[in-house]
């Protein structure tokens, strides 16, 4: 099976373009004042326009109201949501009612017992997303740029369908390949040479380093 990459926090059609051509099969936009990489809907809506047909648009939003996601999903038209905040089970069910989309719930993990938290979202969330506890003092649920032991994953049954996220970059991401052998990949900051500023040349290192630890591991 194909691995899914998703670049995240994307904010120019420079950034959008190297996504896309090196691969991505997801390109996520945040909707989050507090991140350097929040946008706004008519933003998105005009950036995600070059991935039609080629990769799925994700909004990602975290504790959103329905106010917020309805003027999401209306001007931008995602072709799934990720919630990344505190969502209970009961609202990603409600979302997935509301707007018949395909969810992803991200859970914040540290060590091998955090991941009983999925546990209420199986059947619910269409993906989960795995992204590091942030650190003490940081108001970002994700794009902190740390990682988590990847080696807890490995006992999660097959069925699981996740995303592994948190401190990626070209340097490690064979080693997160080779320790946890996710089905899909989510990268924001380490793909950055600032908060929020995707830097293009990164995003093709990320691409180059992927496809040669892939190609190592089918050798």
């Amino acid at each position: 099976m194909a691995l899914d990459i998703k670049i995240c926090g994307l904010k120019t059609d420079a950034a959008v373009a190297a996504a896309l051509a090196g691969g991505a099969s997801h390109i996520g936009f945040i909707f989050f004042p507090k991140s350097p990489r929040h946008i706004t809907p008519d933003e998105a809506a005009r950036l995600r326009q070059a991935a039609s047909g080629r990769a799925r648009a994700v909004a990602v939003t975290v504790d959103a109201d329905d106010a917020t996601l309805d003027e999401i999903v209306a001007a931008m038209a995602p072709d799934m949501l990720q919630l990344h905040g505190k969502e209970t089970p009961e609202r990603v069910a409600a979302v997935k009612q509301r707007y018949g989309l395909p969810v992803i719930k991200a859970f914040a993990i540290r060590e091998a017992a955090d991941l009983a938290a999925i546990e209420p979202y199986r059947g619910l969330a269409d993906r989960f997303l795995f992204d590091a506890k942030p650190p003490a003092g940081s108001e970002l649920p994700g794009g902190n740029g740390v990682s988590f032991d990847w080696r807890v994953l490995a006992g999660l049954d097959a069925g699981c369908d996740y995303m592994l996220s948190g401190g990626l970059n070209a340097a490690n991401v064979g080693d997160a390949l080779r320790l946890a052998d996710p089905p899909a990949i989510d990268i924001s900051s380490g793909v950055e040479s600032a908060p929020g500023v995707k830097d293009v040349a990164l995003i093709e290192n990320f691409f180059r380093a992927v496809r040669v630890a892939t190609d190592d591991r089918a050798a």
